[in-house]
């Protein structure tokens, strides 16, 4: 059994959204998040890119206590509901207590999660004080980058950007030929739709909410159908005819990255990415870009003297940093 204990200069309230609601969990926790938040609804959180922790709620009170099971997909020693995690939250002097215990571990399971724990707790303290934590440098370089662990990580990235959108920036021109940040961000919606239908399951707009809000849940839902069908043999493509599955799905991780860059230079957000990822990416556009230059991308640009990875990947596809 695992036990840790944090105080929260936040009131009950607060506390208790930082733990169950999917906005705040992207915060200082997950990559992305899907919570049904009722006794017998299932949650889905992707802690670190390729990681999915995954179980149901067994007790739910607002404002007081949450249980649910815990376990990973694809872990057959430790599977979704496999043992139980206890929140409860109560208030004191200096706002609230939060306790969490972990049952239903061997001794090396508990010695493993007491390390993601203390991590993340630490974590939700600097959210609970800043109102995000920041970059989780556990996520910034996967140990075992595919096509869908890349796109977990650059999603992270690019709802890392769209968290500091402001409206000042919304109408800020990009590296894209007439798209502001604003516009990205609806051409991101139309894109999570095409990627969930290539894997055979509907992304659902959630029409309300922030801009990353609504691209991380699509994002989620697009990542999830993906994991669900695998990389198998071959998907429909949007133009028609089929393509390979595994070439499908690479086009997330380019999208996302690409995208968080622009929305990055128009507003002038730093980009919070590893070299890891950006050259496994880069693989994947010298797949993906020559046969769509001149659609979807333009020709190869050089890259500014003493460019960086991702400066580099961008001049691969075209784009020009916007000036000044």
């Amino acid at each position: 059994m695992f036990t840790k204990t944090v105080v929260l200069p936040v009131d009950i309230d607060e506390a208790f959204a930082l733990i169950t609601e999917p906005e705040r969990l992207r915060r200082w926790q997950t990559v992305s998040a899907r919570v049904d938040l009722r006794v017998g609804g299932d949650y889905r959180w992707t802690i670190t890119p390729g990681h999915v922790a995954a179980g149901t709620f067994r007790e739910v009170e607002p404002g007081k206590r949450v249980v649910f099971g815990w376990g990973w997909e694809g872990n057959p020693d430790l599977a979704p509901d496999a043992s139980t995690v206890s929140i409860t939250i109560e208030p004191v002097a200096d706002g609230t207590r939060v306790t969490l215990t972990h049952e239903g571990l061997t001794d090396e399971q508990a010695a493993m999660h007491a390390e993601g724990w203390n991590h993340y707790f630490g974590r939700l303290e600097k959210a609970a004080i800043a109102g995000d934590a920041g970059p989780d440098e556990w996520s910034a370089a996967p140990e075992r980058l595919d096509e869908l662990s890349a796109a977990d990580a650059t999603l992270a990235v690019l709802q890392t950007v769209l968290r500091q959108l402001t409206s000042e920036d919304r109408p800020k021109q990009t590296p894209c030929a007439d798209f502001t940040c604003h516009d990205l961000a609806e051409h991101l919606f139309g894109s999570m739709v095409a990627f969930g239908s290539m894997a055979g399951v509907e992304v659902v707009n959630p029409e309300t909410g922030s801009l990353e809000n609504r691209v991380a849940t699509m994002g989620a839902q697009a990542i999830e159908g993906w994991r669900a069908r695998g990389l198998d043999g071959t998907v429909p493509a949007p133009g028609g005819g089929e393509m390979p599955a595994t070439f499908a799905a690479g086009i997330m991780p380019v999208e996302f990255l690409l995208h968080a860059w622009d929305m990055a230079q128009g507003s002038g957000t730093p980009l919070v990415v590893s070299d890891e990822v950006v050259a496994y990416v880069h693989k994947l556009a010298e797949q993906l870009v020559p046969g769509a230059r001149g659609s979807s991308f333009a020709e190869e640009v050089a890259a500014p003297k003493g460019a960086d990875p991702m400066e580099r990947l961008a001049a691969f596809t075209g784009r020009r940093p916007v000036a000044g």
